[in-house]
């Protein structure tokens, strides 16, 4: 049986707006283990059933410590096993040493990035740690974006640009990082940032079972619980770990 990994790592130092972030992990784990949900994923996967996943709580840090070091050793045991692995962030830059650890095991690597920001993904190119950065939803795209674009060859479909469907001609292994506020606002109110005209949950959704390459480990990050209202952000998280693990299980048994 695939077990799917969940690791928190609740750290938002490098927020640049909204500390709020690092108290994500439980909120989400909440809505993902309710009574309230079901815990079948749409592909038919009971993501939440006893051994099919295995929470290895959230990552301790201290003074003493480089976070980055920290969550970059943490990602690899968590790998160690090589089933598939789920983040829950945290801000956005945790994803950078998670993919540190990530790469190692996988020397051909496409990123899938759904975000309404272009984020810290210039330092990820930079290492070389990706083959291949497919970015989804962005919609505040500056001139110095544009030169990272054709600086590294990112591929992206901006937020005017996503209909119902997205084709992924993907040819790699897949790492997916989803940032919140890729969302609307009207599904995904609790976040930092919320940028108007948005992807809906279901869109998201379609893309990611559309994927038709192995899954092996993805982030959820800048959820923050301070901005929500009741919960529907922590939800739609969880509906999002649901259908990513779904996907992780059901890509590996092809």
């Amino acid at each position: 049986m695939t077990t799917i990994s969940l690791l928190g790592i609740p750290h938002d130092d490098n927020s640049s707006f909204m500390k709020g972030a690092s108290e994500a992990p439980p909120h989400i784990r909440r809505e993902l283990l309710s009574d309230c949900y079901s815990g079948w994923s749409e592909t038919g996967i009971d993501v939440c059933a006893p051994g099919r996943h295995i929470d290895r709580g959230d990552i301790q840090f201290d003074s003493n410590s480089d976070p980055w070091d920290v969550i970059e050793q943490q990602v690899a045991d968590a790998m160690e096993s090589g089933d598939p692995l789920i983040c829950l962030g945290g801000d956005h830059a945790i994803t950078h040493p998670i993919m540190r650890a990530v790469r190692r095991r996988h020397s051909h690597l496409t990123i899938l990035h759904i975000d309404a920001h272009a984020d810290i993904f210039a330092r990820i190119m930079e290492e070389r740690l990706a083959d291949r950065l497919i970015q989804v939803g962005l919609r505040t795209i500056n001139d110095h974006h544009r030169e990272q674009f054709k600086r590294f060859g990112v591929e992206v479909v901006e937020a005017n640009r996503c209909g119902e469907s997205l084709p992924l001609d993907l040819e790699t292994p897949v790492y997916i990082s989803v940032d919140m506020d890729a969302l609307d606002p009207a599904f995904a109110p609790g976040v930092s940032h919320r940028e108007p005209g948005g992807l809906s949950t279901r869109q998201v959704i379609q893309w990611i079972q559309a994927i038709k390459q192995p899954i092996v480990a993805a982030d959820i990050v800048e959820y923050n619980p301070r901005c929500d209202i009741s919960n529907m952000t922590a939800t739609v998280a969880a509906k999002l770990v649901k259908e990513i693990g779904g996907m992780m299980v059901k890509l590996r048994s092809q």
